[in-house]
């Protein structure tokens, strides 16, 4: 079999070594049009932080690793068309200055997502920078090196993560959010209002509720950033505000969702039965609500790169969708969160509750430096658990996993309230949080007068 992968991104680097892997026989060849393969753009903040000691050390894989395993690579082609009906690709060769057309067996595409630039007035000044490829990260580190006030437009993941490590290295860091919390697709008011204290404890200086609507640079050369009745000041200004699918190669030609996001069935096969995909350029199950979503993460893109991989030969892996899991630290806390908050639940016009609990982990007798927050989201109709956010000052992160699964399973608060979890008082309470705060959410249940329902089990 012939098959072809655009774009060299997470979701493409996987299938091209899982195929490999699971039948080496295979042609497999990649066409990315520029020479950086799989830049993990997360690594800036490992970097920033010092965790990293050099930005290169962020490349999951190189064209010459992909070569040896029997990859052939087509480095800096640009793919300019797509034939479904002929089977073929047409591309440029940037390198040699030709046009060149290949054929497939089966197409994947994992063309990953370009930065969504909001309708700011003056954003094509040369200070203003994305952060999403290689080129783009170094050239905004490269800039920082020599300005000192930095403005972040956009408070999601990537915003709080520039934040935190820009302000680590001594810059003066203000974080602007259009809505009324920062990370608000991820976590409810409440937490986000910590992550913000937080921010602000170590120097960021917060702007919720602020639209940048004009950039314009003073005789000073510093530029100003203007809202409907506010101006800021800063010398180079970082854009993070979220994140659209690269997908204009294939418009009018596959069932795409109203953002542009190709829509897959639950092999990762398009509306064309020879061409699949995978990562940010696809629009994924969000299990809590059941329905389509575009969530574009790191761990979507590999895991439907390596079901893709399999799916090409064989539709032997359904894909089981996915809670949005993720994690942040920064200054030494920990906040993770899975599926849906209260605020996005009753969005969706969900009958959605929401209990919290604040405690120690371990028992009382012993030293209790390890303080939790945690909030579990259900749905009063089925008493299926749709969320969670967790905050700890001690990596309790992997439980969040044990949220995702709940939620993927459809597994109510009373499965969880008394799920078997290990006891040691070194490690945790009798009853682990997890099962603490699902029974705070059985008594608050309760109280409003909703009877838990009877359980009858067969052995």
């Amino acid at each position: 079999m012939k098959v072809i992968i655009i774009g060299c991104t997470h979701a493409g680097l996987v299938a091209a070594k899982e195929i490999l892997e699971i039948h080496p026989d295979t042609q497999v060849t990649i066409y990315e049009r520029t020479n950086g393969f799989s830049f993990m753009s997360d690594g800036v903040f490992l970097y920033l932080n010092h965790s990293l000691q050099q930005l290169d050390d962020t490349f999951v894989s190189s064209p010459a690793q992909l070569v040896n395993l029997g990859v052939k690579v087509c480095d800096n082609h640009n793919v300019l068309a797509v034939d479904p009906q002929k089977k073929t690709i047409t591309a440029a060769d940037m390198t040699n200055e030709t046009i060149i057309q290949d054929d497939y067996d089966r197409l994947i595409v994992a063309t990953g997502a370009n930065v969504r630039l909001p309708a700011i007035n003056g954003i094509d000044n040369p200070r203003v920078l994305l952060c999403k490829n290689y080129q783009q990260v170094q050239r905004m580190l490269d800039l920082a090196e020599s300005n000192q006030r930095i403005a972040i437009v956009g408070a999601g993941y990537v915003g709080v993560g520039l934040a935190e490590g820009f302000a680590t290295n001594g810059h003066q860091v203000q974080l602007f959010q259009s809505h009324q919390q920062i990370l608000n697709n991820y976590f409810n008011q409440e937490t986000a209002a910590r992550i913000t204290a937080l921010l602000e404890d170590h120097g960021v200086k917060v702007q919720l509720q602020t639209q940048i609507t004009n950039i314009f640079e003073k005789a000073d050369h510093s530029l100003q950033l203007k809202t409907a009745n506010r101006t800021f000041s800063a010398d180079m200004i970082v854009i993070c505000t979220g994140f659209i699918p690269n997908t204009r190669l294939l418009k009018n030609q596959l069932k795409t969702d109203n953002r542009g996001a190709l829509l897959l069935n639950n092999y990762l096969q398009t509306s064309d039965p020879n061409i699949y995909a995978a990562g940010d350029c696809a629009a994924v199950r969000f299990n809590p609500t059941d329905s389509d979503a575009y969530i574009p993460l790191a761990s979507n893109a590999i895991r439907q790169g390596k079901i893709a991989a399999h799916n090409i030969f064989k539709n032997y892996y359904p894909y089981t969708g996915t809670q949005a899991t993720s994690a942040l630290k920064i200054w030494g806390h920990y906040w993770a969160t899975s599926g849906l908050t209260i605020e996005n639940a009753r969005h969706y016009n969900l009958n959605a509750f929401e209990v919290t609990l604040t405690t120690d982990l371990l028992p009382e007798y012993l030293s209790n430096e390890a303080k939790l927050n945690i909030s579990l989201i259900y749905n009063r109709d089925n008493r299926r658990i749709i969320g969670a956010q967790l905050d700890s000052n001690k990596n309790l992160m992997p439980a969040i996993n044990t949220i995702s699964l709940a939620i993927q399973n459809h597994n109510t608060i009373d499965d969880l309230a008394f799920v078997d979890m290990f006891f040691q008082p070194e490690f945790n309470q009798p009853f682990n949080y997890l099962n603490q705060v699902a029974q705070a959410a059985i008594r608050q249940e309760r109280k409003a007068g909703f009877e838990q329902p009877h359980f009858t089990y067969d052995f």
